[in-house]
């Protein structure tokens, strides 16, 4: 086991066979006493390490005759926000700029823009089609509510769940730190103006089309994302 101290280093040697599949979603763990002789540890070193990873969202326990700790069934939404905390915390510092954020941005989006005019069914165009919104009849400040959806809605229909874990955190933190209550009104008319085109290409099926209009609605959100982040650090 790592060095440190002993609940830790018995937390990552389970954490380390969870995650190489030696024990699955749904999988009972070995109980206390066995875990206790296996890596001569106390009873209480063993809670302390399955306290620590419950609190990762790895195991759940179970109360109870039936009862026991669990390797958790994973949740696309738990692993989003462990994402953008990390992604939070990286962008307080010099470490990660908006420009490098919205790179990302692109390179998850775009393609899935493009996914999504070749797979969406009439659900995803319905949820789309409801997910726009008018930004003069939406209070500034509770406008972002309604483009995150639009954008989470958009990499759904793309079929990949796995887009939306990784990419709803980078619009999360990108729109939290540098868009909430901060854009100019004459942004959101231009990201709704774009929304229709990106919807309209997805509607059409046209895979180009949808990838080049997801490309230029990022093009338009750069010099207000980089404008409120150079005032930002002016002030600071």
């Amino acid at each position: 086991m790592t060095a440190g101290p002993a609940y830790a280093a018995l937390a990552a040697d389970l954490r380390r066979r969870i995650l190489a599949g030696e024990y699955r979603p749904g999988d009972r763990l070995p109980v206390e006493p066995e875990m206790c002789a296996r890596y001569g540890v106390s009873r209480s070193t063993v809670r302390e390490a399955l306290r620590l990873l419950a609190s990762q969202h790895l195991v759940t326990t179970v109360r109870g005759v039936a009862g026991g700790t669990f390797v958790a069934h994973p949740r696309p939404e738990q692993l989003s926000e462990h994402l953008a905390t990390g992604l939070g915390l990286l962008a307080g510092t010099a470490q990660v700029s908006v420009d490098q954020l919205l790179e990302i941005r692109e390179l998850l989006e775009v393609p899935a823009a493009g996914l999504a005019a070749t797979r969406r069914d009439e659900a995803d165009l319905a949820a789309l089609r409801a997910a726009l919104f008018d930004p003069a009849a939406v209070d500034p400040a509770e406008i972002y509510e309604p483009n995150r959806h639009f954008h989470a809605v958009l990499l759904r229909a793309a079929g990949n769940p796995l887009l939306e874990v990784v990419a709803r955190p980078v619009f999360g933190v990108l729109n939290e730190r540098f868009l909430r209550e901060n854009a100019p009104p004459r942004f959101w008319h231009r990201v709704d103006a774009d929304h229709r085109e990106i919807l309209a290409r997805v509607e059409a099926g046209d895979e180009r089309g949808a990838r080049a209009a997801a490309r230029a609605h990022l093009g338009h959100l750069r010099s207000t994302y980089l404008s409120i982040d150079s005032a930002d650090r002016a002030e600071g």
